[in-house]
């Protein structure tokens, strides 16, 4: 999205990853004053051209803030800088917590947005890279009344839409939805990896496989999007190996809090595993095409 809006607000994004980054254009773009913090503080000055301001710390970026939003790769992480962050965040002040981190860590994060005085939204996102480069995210939300009207102005400049999920954030309703939906994005991720391994294995033409299913109800756009990838050799991430790896354990852990045992997802976190100590991590999860095969390179 590129349209301004007619009440431009003032948003620090900590976090300028693969997908922070993309967010914080996005903001930008639709005339909103961003400023955004990294750890790795090369990662966010790109984003000075697109008009954002990049800080040298948490604090200064999200000082005087109408809004925070954390997209950072776990819950540790993000305590410990919106705890550097919060002291100078005004009250009421809105923070969207966007980074995949589970229910569980929901109403410790909450209850810290409550020692500061600032509005919790417990509010993952749906997309890839290229998909939060277009402004084209699927926002899940969850938090007070009170913050919409300063959260849903930020939603609609990252995203096509925005899911409320209730208001109370800090039970977790939208990463609950976030862990099942990321359960069926990794499994299939891993089913079109072993498809691609298998037919390497037998020497089946993938082109074959593609014509039988063809149209039909065994075909989905997202096994041709993770093949091709695979096919082409071509490992840009869009989701890292890494933070797969992260999504499968926080998945198969929630499921065993909830009695539920998720055996194909456990088996997916260990191909992630074993994928990210070949040297895979930094790739995209797609790469969970080298976990068929015995060395690093057998897969080529």
């Amino acid at each position: 999205m590129t349209s301004s809006t007619s009440t431009p607000l003032t948003v620090a994004v900590l976090g300028t990853g693969l997908m922070g980054a993309a967010m914080a254009r996005n903001l930008a773009a639709a005339g909103h004053r961003v400023r955004a913090w990294n750890r790795t503080a090369a990662r966010a000055e790109p984003l000075a051209k697109d008009g954002v301001t990049v800080a040298a710390d948490p604090a200064e970026a999200v000082r005087d803030a109408d809004a925070v939003i954390t997209m950072l790769l776990d819950s540790p992480q993000v305590t410990e800088v919106m705890r550097a962050a919060a002291p100078a965040l005004r009250e009421g002040a809105v923070w969207a917590q966007m980074s995949t981190v589970g229910q569980e860590a929901q109403a410790a994060l909450a209850a810290l947005a409550g020692e500061f005085g600032v509005l919790y939204l417990d509010a993952p996102v749906l997309g890839t890279k290229s998909v939060a480069e277009s402004g084209q995210l699927t926002v899940l939300a969850a938090g007070p009344a009170a913050a919409r009207p300063v959260a849903q102005p930020l939603f609609d400049a990252v995203g096509r839409t925005t899911l409320w999920l209730g208001e109370d954030g800090g039970q977790g309703p939208a990463s609950a939805l976030k862990l099942v939906v990321n359960a069926w994005v990794l499994n299939v991720t891993h089913g079109a990896a072993e498809v691609m391994a298998l037919a390497k294995g037998l020497g089946a033409d993938p082109d074959r496989f593609f014509e039988a299913i063809d149209g039909g109800t065994l075909d989905l756009p997202y096994l041709h999007i993770k093949a091709g990838a695979i096919r082409e050799g071509d490992y840009t991430p869009s989701f890292t190996v890494e933070a797969a790896w992260k999504d499968a354990r926080l998945i198969v852990e929630a499921g065993r809090r909830a009695g539920i045992q998720l055996d194909v997802t456990a088996a997916g976190a260990e191909r992630f595993r074993r994928a990210a100590e070949a040297g895979h991590a930094d790739q995209d999860m797609a790469a969970s095409y080298f976990a068929s095969f015995d060395g690093d390179d057998s897969g080529r």
